[in-house]
């Protein structure tokens, strides 16, 4: 673990912090901090992928990581578990653990006995873990072990983060959700009290990153069209779907090129071989490219010179990488599912139903040969994102949402830490 004398207002929980799609986190902390909170980032483990941007090494200095506590933290987490002993909160604690193998339960215990140790070492006036996985697991027990608040934001449906939900929502004191579908889909799931505690808190990005250096240019029909996707190398986000599309419009006569950046979850072990099988099958490997896990830097440069962004996820949350594109003044063709109709409205980008190759070949044929209209929607895009999804306008709400919590009491017990 790494620790530091600065004294914070506001814990940040973020797990395998900082991986390649989290860009929109630490954009998130620079504009807090920016308006004067103070942030302190925990997370449970580095990331399997590596630290691909240029501001990784920087987040990892600051970062607490629970899964390497140092022998002070392991004795202030002691000290925590016996003092929740003797006041009564232990067994709590261990019954919000839930079932589970003993090693696992016991690293849940920890780590958030390491979490509460922290809280009170820093001064946290709260909380915020952007997950309701293992890691919002560990802020609801870290609440029962001592007088710790916390809450939640929801990324994508409820499914993805395995069980205890509706306790962990019960317990957290409030929670964002990004987009308003989620927010009816928490409220069919766990009832509307729940949802009625989570504020739409839509994700965004810093628009000066995507300041381009040179206007956008269409494709005028002569040379390769440039193709870039962006994001996790998972089924789920329908690379096979647009690999195919690539080899459709080849076949018409459409000469295009793909770039892919994002790797899957076992740094390059995992789906990008079946992907890379894929590619091999149907004669593309002079035409597609998997780049891998990449920092913030290439994916700028690969907007900037790419003709047209398509992401073809199958239920796509929101999409930081849309919004990223558009901020490019890229227009984006994206498969409408999940809550991507919340960011692209008739006009600022083109939806086609998700898993149709030829259906998504077919848009990209179209925008690619008018010029005018890729201009126009690349520029309405644009303007949609200055709007409405800024990494400033979530740190807002987050930060408002404290603000609004009962302000924690002193403590006398301050020797446990």
């Amino acid at each position: 673990m790494t620790s530091t004398s600065r004294t914070t207002s506001l814990g940040y929980l973020v797990p395998e912090f900082p991986g390649q799609t989290h860009a929109f986190f630490w954009r998130e902390v620079e504009a807090l901090e920016s308006a004067g909170t103070a942030v302190d980032i925990v997370s449970t483990s580095r990331p399997a992928t590596g630290i691909v941007h240029r501001w990784g090494p920087d987040a990892v200095a600051r970062t607490t990581y629970l899964s390497r506590p140092g022998p002070g933290e392991i004795v202030g987490a002691v000290r925590i578990l016996a003092r929740a002993a003797m006041t009564g909160r232990l067994r709590d604690a261990v019954r919000r653990v839930g079932p589970g193998p003993l090693p696992e339960r016991g690293k849940v215990l920890l780590a958030a006995a390491l979490l509460a140790n922290r809280s009170r070492h820093q001064g946290w006036a709260h909380v915020h873990v952007h997950s309701c996985a293992n890691s919002a697991r560990v802020a609801m027990v870290a609440a029962a072990l001592d007088a710790l608040t916390y809450s939640l934001t929801l990324h994508s449906p409820l499914a993805d983060y395995g069980t205890q939900q509706a306790e962990k929502w019960r317990h957290a004191q409030f929670g964002l959700v990004i987009t308003e579908q989620l927010r009816h889909d928490l409220a069919s799931t766990h009832g509307p009290d729940i949802a009625g505690r989570a504020q739409l808190a839509p994700m965004g990005i810093r628009l000066a990153d995507t300041e381009r250096r040179s206007p956008y240019r269409p494709w005028e029909g002569t040379g390769d069209a440039l193709l870039f996707s962006c994001g996790r190398l998972n089924p789920a986000k329908g690379h096979a779907t647009l690999i195919r599309a690539v080899r459709l419009l080849l076949d018409e006569g459409i000469p295009v090129r793909l770039a892919i950046a994002g790797e899957d979850e076992e740094g390059g072990r995992g789906y990008r071989h079946a992907l890379a099988l894929l590619i091999g099958d149907l004669d593309l490997d002079d035409h597609v490219r998997l780049l891998g896990a990449v920092g913030e830097h290439l994916v700028r440069g690969y907007l900037e010179e790419a003709h047209v962004f398509v992401l073809a996820s199958r239920g796509e949350p929101l999409g930081v990488a849309i919004m990223e594109a558009m901020g490019a003044a890229v227009p984006a063709i994206v498969c409408d599912g999940g809550g991507v109709r919340e960011l692209i409205v008739p006009g600022t980008g083109v939806l086609v139903p998700p898993a149709e190759p030829r259906a998504l070949a077919d848009a990209v044929r179209d925008l690619l040969q008018a010029p005018d209209q890729a201009r126009a929607i690349g520029e309405r895009g644009r303007e949609r994102v200055r709007a409405r999804f800024t990494s400033e306008s979530g740190a807002r709400v987050l930060m408002a949402a404290v603000d609004a919590l009962p302000r924690k009491g002193g403590t006398d017990d301050a020797d446990i830490r």
